[in-house]
């Protein structure tokens, strides 16, 4: 009885880990949740009004930054990630509507703690895809160095953490 159930649950791992996460959890939980840290930062609101175009660069350093270091830190050009015109487009999306939507309505629906607490949790499911995505990218440069590996991982996973 323990090996089918475990064997059901491994089932239902493999399956969920095929399911095509983009934009659904880029965009609704990460890209979110980390643009939404970045206005609860003090002066954040104020730069976007002052600099529209500061600001912008910091949400887009809030979302991307973590693939910034680590391709520096594996030799490649830290600007590859921007080639991605789809994801450039959805974060700046995200953030204009966080900081310029009218009456606050966007941040207002996003800060609710329901919602807020469920697109944590998908930050999370993303998370973890950039954990793996980081030790395979870490693997391709260094196939036997697993510190290494572990340290790629550590850093694609690692965020906005608040």
């Amino acid at each position: 009885m323990e090996l089918l159930s475990s064997l059901s649950l491994e089932d239902l791992a493999v399956s969920f880990s095929k399911l095509p996460v983009f934009p659904l959890f880029d965009v609704v939980a990460y890209y979110i949740i980390s643009i939404l840290y970045l206005k609860y930062e003090p002066g954040a609101v104020a730069l976007s009004r002052r600099s529209p175009v500061a600001s912008w660069i910091c949400a887009m350093l809030y979302c991307f930054g973590s693939y910034i270091l680590a391709d520096v830190l594996l030799g490649d050009s830290p600007i590859h990630y921007f080639s991605n015109n789809s994801n450039i487009l959805l974060a700046s999306a995200v953030w204009y509507l966080m900081f310029f939507c009218p009456l606050s309505l966007f941040y207002k629906i996003v800060s609710f703690l329901p919602i807020k607490l469920v697109l944590v949790g998908m930050k999370e499911v993303v998370r973890v895809r950039k954990i793996a995505i980081g030790i395979h990218h870490a693997h391709h440069h260094y196939h036997h160095g697993w510190v290494i590996m572990v340290l790629i991982g550590w850093v694609k996973g690692s965020g906005v953490l608040h």
